[in-house]
């Protein structure tokens, strides 16, 4: 089992702040998404699609400031762990010294939740979580996993924890909807993004997170949103903005400019001397509320001057024509 350092992937330092760990993120996102190489061939695919679950996984550890602590505190451990041979009962004894715990037989003891949270930061820790606890989640310890509650003799069931996981979607997804195909402990799900997601967005995905304990149900994912930057449109909520460059002469006399929206172009009729800047506002153009699809914010056309090029002669003199007539 490899353990993966989330800050080599993301090209960050363990020092580096809130804001280099997003902006890496973000780049490596745009450059890794399975769109952005949806026309390569099977292999480089592949291996950017793997890459992106990576830069995924590391995200979400690396972009929460609490799951981040406990992962610096468990490397130390992990690297004692790693020379201990890999043996649990030798990992847990050493950590009972360290807790003054009796050394000369296995600790044993029961753990608490949120003992066990403390040590190990919960879920999600890629390769070496899987060596110290099995693919089936807790309870790879074998006799004494650390959530095993027992009554008379009796274990309780334990429903698991839920999980998080980043995902990151385009604008043209946010709006149309999209389906996401993740590989969970070697069970392949195929996950619809709804439309009108925004970042921050949790998507719920029952049962798929930690397994239950003694016959407990598993907890949830919840897949966490981050709707990537659009080079066209700007998101204000369920409103879009989107800069339109008219030239002069539409601008001074009037007519008819072509506008994207993110489901098809429509005509905006510009009336005679409009400025620079004029902002009009097309209703029921925007993004689709979350919670009411069928209903959409507007889309606002913000009108940039578009000036003419590499005028003739003839041209000029009739700027200069007009300039003098406007100076009378």
């Amino acid at each position: 089992m490899e353990y993966k350092d989330y800050y080599r992937i993301l090209g960050v330092s363990k020092n580096a702040t809130e804001q280099e760990i997003k902006k890496a993120y973000r780049e490596l996102a745009r450059k890794y998404h399975p769109d952005a190489h949806a026309h390569s061939d099977p292999a480089t695919r592949k291996a950017a699609e793997e890459r992106f679950k990576e830069i995924n996984e590391a995200y979400e550890v690396l972009s929460d400031p609490e799951k981040r602590q406990k992962y610096d505190q468990f490397g130390a451990q992990w690297q004692q762990f790693a020379r201990s041979g890999g043996n649990p009962e030798d990992f847990w004894r050493q950590w009972a010294a360290e807790q003054g715990g009796p050394t000369g037989r296995v600790y044993t003891r029961t753990v608490s939740p949120e003992e066990f949270e403390e040590i190990f930061g919960g879920s999600g820790f890629s390769d070496f979580f899987e060596m110290l606890f099995g693919r089936g989640g807790i309870g790879g310890f074998g006799g004494f996993g650390p959530f095993a509650e027992t009554v008379g003799g009796t274990r309780i069931p334990r429903r698991g924890q839920d999980a998080e996981q980043p995902i990151t979607v385009t604008l043209q997804e946010a709006f149309h909807g999209a389906r996401r195909v993740l590989q969970l402990n070697g069970e392949r799900i195929e996950v619809t993004i709804p439309r009108g997601v925004k970042t921050g967005s949790k998507v719920r995905v029952p049962g798929k997170g930690a397994p239950g304990v003694a016959g407990g149900a598993a907890g949830d994912l919840y897949l966490r949103v981050e709707v990537l930057p659009d080079p066209t449109f700007t998101r204000e909520g369920d409103d879009l903005r989107v800069k339109v460059p008219v030239d002069l002469y539409t601008l001074v006399l009037g007519g008819e400019v072509q506008v994207p929206t993110l489901d098809r172009p429509v005509m905006l009729t510009i009336p005679p001397e409009t400025p620079n800047g004029k902002v009009f506002r097309l209703r029921g153009l925007g993004m689709p509320n979350l919670r009411h699809p069928d209903r959409r914010g507007d889309l606002y056309a913000v009108v940039e001057a578009r000036l003419p090029q590499n005028l003739s002669e003839r041209e000029r003199e009739l700027f200069r024509e007009l300039r003098r007539l406007r100076s009378h």
